[in-house]
């Protein structure tokens, strides 16, 4: 038996000085309640009652438990009502992780949209191209953009996220509109560079990968200065669409080599487990899902 069942029988027993009182009450019987109190009396090796066949009465042991327990079982009571409460209504604290390129895009303004929705949670966003350990960074959900490796992690996939090829309409005018990847290599490349890896940029052709080593004429660690600097006509960027959309709309830059790029990119919703997730989990997992998924989402991951 559990010591905080066996205390709340103690206490219902010192409540009503008497052993049958306090099994009608706990809808027990009285041999039972009698055995939760000698398993107590065990536990700690003190008498908590004086017991005579007409009376039953606190010892010091005893009045000493009373006088301490109460508050100890109030918080715990009123820390079940609290947990039952997050497990059922989006409340409390989410800890969500994101790499720097998505705060870019319509992340920031989904994250907002839910918060407005459930003002009884409170976020903690944490911005990092490192891929962390959810358990033991206390992470409850990652979004990533895939492919995720981990295989001790549930995924679930969110959106496509369509990337282009692009730079300002003057660029293209001086330098040429490449008609193939491979042409590339002729052009001043602007690349984010996250781990100070060699620039690689993957494109399809005729249904085989084709990977290009590039030299970039800027390297950055963070894909938020891109669209700026190939704006200004300094270079080719490769992105994904939501960072660029504002200035492909406005036609401050334009695309090319549309054909070679991949389809394969997805955001993925990543975290540790299946069942026993709280509601603010919950609400935000079936909240992100249907949101990028609708026509016309803040977030814009395609444009077919």
């Amino acid at each position: 038996m559990d010591s905080l069942d066996l205390i709340q029988t103690f206490r219902e027993v010192a409540r009503r000085n008497s052993f049958s009182a306090a099994a009608r009450a706990l809808d027990m019987s009285p041999a039972n309640v009698s055995k939760y109190v000698a398993q107590l009396e065990a536990r700690f090796g003190v008498r908590l009652f004086h017991r005579t066949t007409r009376k039953v009465s606190l010892t010091d042991a005893g009045q000493l438990l009373y006088d301490r327990s109460g508050p100890v079982l109030e918080l715990v009571q009123m820390t079940a009502s609290e947990l039952q409460e997050r497990a059922t209504r989006p409340s409390g604290r989410l800890t969500v992780t994101a790499p720097h390129a998505l705060a870019h895009t319509g992340l920031s303004t989904l994250l907002g949209q839910y918060l407005t929705l459930y003002p009884e949670v409170s976020l903690n966003l944490r911005l990092t191209s490192r891929t962390l350990d959810l358990v033991e960074e206390g992470v409850d959900l990652a979004i990533r953009v895939g492919p995720i490796p981990d295989q001790n992690v549930i995924v679930r996939r969110l959106a496509q996220l369509e990337r282009v090829v692009v730079a300002s309409p003057a660029y293209w005018h001086t330098h040429g509109v490449p008609q193939n990847p491979r042409e590339l290599a002729a052009h001043r490349i602007l690349n984010a560079n996250h781990g100070g890896e060699p620039t690689r940029w993957q494109f399809n052709e005729r249904g085989k990968t084709l990977e290009l080593a590039l030299q970039p004429y800027v390297d950055v660690n963070d894909v938020a200065p891109l669209p700026a600097l190939a704006a200004m006509d300094l270079g080719v960027i490769y992105v994904a669409r939501p960072l660029v959309q504002r200035q492909i709309d406005a036609g401050e830059l334009v695309g090319a080599l549309e054909p070679f790029i991949p389809q394969d990119l997805w955001i993925y919703a990543v975290y540790t487990q299946r069942r026993h997730n709280s509601a603010a989990l919950t609400a935000l997992l079936a909240f992100m899902e249907s949101e990028m998924a609708r026509p016309g989402s803040v977030f814009r991951t395609t444009t077919y």
